[in-house]
């Protein structure tokens, strides 16, 4: 249920004329005014945020934190240059010392304020704040029934690790010509891992989920016993698992979360800094194929309740879904408001910050490829000797050459078009920019993530996701201790 209250009488009853804070609104309006008179850009950020983690391993309660967050980030933009100062206490006293420490940036400058975002009514997900919606030792009850739930299925489970993490995010942004935006941002998560043990062989399996919503949600029996018998039934399926092969081979993925992948090897390299800076390998080819026909990836941050999406972005801009390749040809980036305006772009919603201690810069919310024509059958029939990546763990990717390597914790081989035996400690290894370019086909049934991803970029973490159909590449080189 939305609450009657707006986001902005929300906010204002949590940052003006609380106990958490000695400041009044028109004294915050007044000082970002004088602050950014002269720069080009600019805003006061506001932020409250309440979170708790738990976390349950062998059948007992091994971690319970909570952490309550108040401060306020103020950034002054003159050119590309950047005046940042932030607080964890918002009272006239540390808002007067941030605004003559950012206004330097504009010492000698005369820019012409840009104007304010575009003002949006679109509310993308609940504003109640999870943690509250439940009672705390309801919550770690259910850990210890996941626990039961999990040994209960299978004599083999020798250990079994349940979490879970939520937290409630109200945010106000203030800019120079007075215009403000708020949001209410609810996020949890639920995580559960198996380790089972059969002839002195031990695998493990996991799954998590989560979004923008409130602990009811992942509390449901449907959903938690479904995340646990998932990670179960990867940790059984690795007992059974083979070396993986090495070499160049034809390669399938799995729809859903391997779009990491994409992520990370592609959609960094869209990202509107890089490019402006000429970092990334995908600099100064707008209009040019990068990836095969039939290949189109939009950043989607509209879609409700989902991890990466945002009502408005950590600018006031409202998010929106942007399409940056279209059947193979680069048409656009994702942009923050500086590097959008510096670059002759639009922004694009996708101004990005961890907290109220970091300035926003270009960051993906939802990263997706959209559905082709092929189904996963055709696909894996058309396969003579290959891999079928269905999960992965992780990864990494080198922005400005491209390379990357992604180490696969759910795969398969392929052999006569079949699906065979799973494989342990396959990664595949590639060149985002070419990678694209190897996709021979694209299928039809496009899924999003569970609602786990974390990105990280210059040590700032916000949740993302991720979404795409099965697809087929050719020629990635595939990483293994197996012929």
């Amino acid at each position: 249920m939305l609450s009657s209250a707006t986001p902005l009488e929300t906010t204002d009853r949590l940052f003006f004329g609380q106990a958490t804070s000695s400041l009044d609104r028109q004294e915050a309006e007044h000082i970002t005014s004088e602050a950014l008179h002269g720069a080009d850009d600019g805003e006061l950020y506001l932020e409250y945020r309440e979170s708790e983690m738990l976390s349950l391993d062998d059948g007992r309660i091994r971690m319970a934190s909570s952490d309550t967050a108040l401060g306020f980030g103020l950034r002054a933009v003159s050119d590309e240059a950047t005046g940042y100062a932030h607080a964890g206490e918002i009272t006239r006293d540390t808002l007067k010392r941030a605004a003559e420490t950012v206004s330097a940036v504009r010492s000698g400058h005369s820019g012409e304020s840009s104007g304010a975002p575009r003002a949006t009514n679109q509310r993308l997900y609940s504003d109640e704040n999870p943690l509250r919606t439940t009672d705390f030792a309801v919550r770690t009850r259910l850990l210890s029934e996941i626990d039961a739930y999990a040994r209960g299925k299978d004599p083999r489970v020798i250990q079994v690790m349940a979490s879970m993490a939520g937290e409630w995010q109200a945010v106000q942004i203030i800019r120079a010509d007075g215009s403000r935006v708020a949001d209410l941002r609810p996020l949890v998560r639920l995580n559960v891992a198996v380790v089972v043990e059969r002839d002195g062989r031990r695998e493990t399996g996991s799954y998590g989920t989560g979004g923008r919503f409130s602990y009811a949600r992942v509390m449901d029996e449907a959903v938690w016993r479904a995340a646990a018998d998932e990670a179960l039934r990867q940790a059984v399926l690795n007992l059974d698992s083979v070396a993986a092969p090495a070499g160049e081979m034809e390669v399938v993925l799995g729809s859903g979360w391997p779009g990491i992948l994409l992520h990370e090897a592609i959609g960094h390299g869209l990202e509107g800094d890089f490019n402006r800076k000429k970092t990334s390998a995908f600099s100064g080819l707008l209009g040019q194929r990068i990836a095969s026909p039939g290949v189109t990836v939009v950043d989607d941050g509209t879609i409700p309740d989902r991890r990466g999406s945002l009502t408005v972005d950590d600018e006031g801009t409202p998010t929106s879904r942007t399409t940056m390749i279209e059947d193979g040809i680069l048409i656009g980036y994702i942009q923050d408001r500086m590097n959008a305006r510096l670059m002759g772009m639009r922004a694009t919603g996708n101004g990005r910050r961890q907290s109220y201690a970091h300035a926003p810069m270009p960051r993906m919310t939802n990263t997706i490829m959209l559905n082709g024509q092929h189904t996963p059958e055709e696909m894996i029939g058309s396969v003579k000797r290959g891999l079928y990546a269905v999960n992965f763990s992780g990864g990494q990717v080198d922005i400005t050459s491209g390379k990357f390597v992604f180490s696969a914790s759910e795969a398969y081989l392929i052999e006569d078009g079949r699906v065979g035996p799973p494989v342990k400690g396959a990664t595949l290894i590639g060149n985002g920019p070419d990678a694209l370019t190897k996709v021979t086909m694209v299928g039809n049934d496009m899924a999003l993530d569970a609602g786990i991803g974390t990105c990280g970029k210059q040590g700032q973490g916000v949740p993302v996701g991720v979404g795409q159909p099965t697809m087929k590449m050719a020629g990635l080189t595939v990483g293994g201790t197996g012929n």
